[in-house]
């Protein structure tokens, strides 16, 4: 298995591809959020709040928005009374999911290993 070069000075760095899917995925309720959009899309704002535990209304549409604004997630809106919102993987978020998968099986065998 080849070996990956990461590189050294700060401005190469900058183009490190795991730094830059970070910046994309990194923040705290993302991947959680990618997640559960995953097994259960689509999936309403209430619902996805409730999977959720101590995320506020705040971070979740802010998140939400990130997400979406990254072409990982669609949202879809129907014009109904009341208003209803469903939340699903775009194409470019089930591509991470491979990922998701393989580091929850990396993270199942650090759990075993306690």
């Amino acid at each position: 298995m080849k070996e990956v070069e990461y590189p050294m000075d700060l401005h190469e760095f900058e183009k490190c591809p795991v730094l830059f899917a970070l910046e994309i995925v990194g923040q705290k309720w993302k991947l959680p959020i990618l997640w559960y959009l995953y097994e259960s899309s689509p999936i309403r704002y209430g619902e996805l709040k409730r999977k959720l535990p101590g995320i506020t209304n705040v971070m979740l549409t802010k998140s939400l928005r990130e997400l979406e604004r990254d072409e990982l997630i669609k949202r879809e809106q129907f014009e109904e009374i009341p208003p209803r919102v469903e939340y699903s993987l775009a194409p470019r978020g089930e591509e991470l999911i491979p990922a998701l998968n393989d580091l929850y099986k990396w993270g199942l065998d650090q759990m075993s290993r306690k």
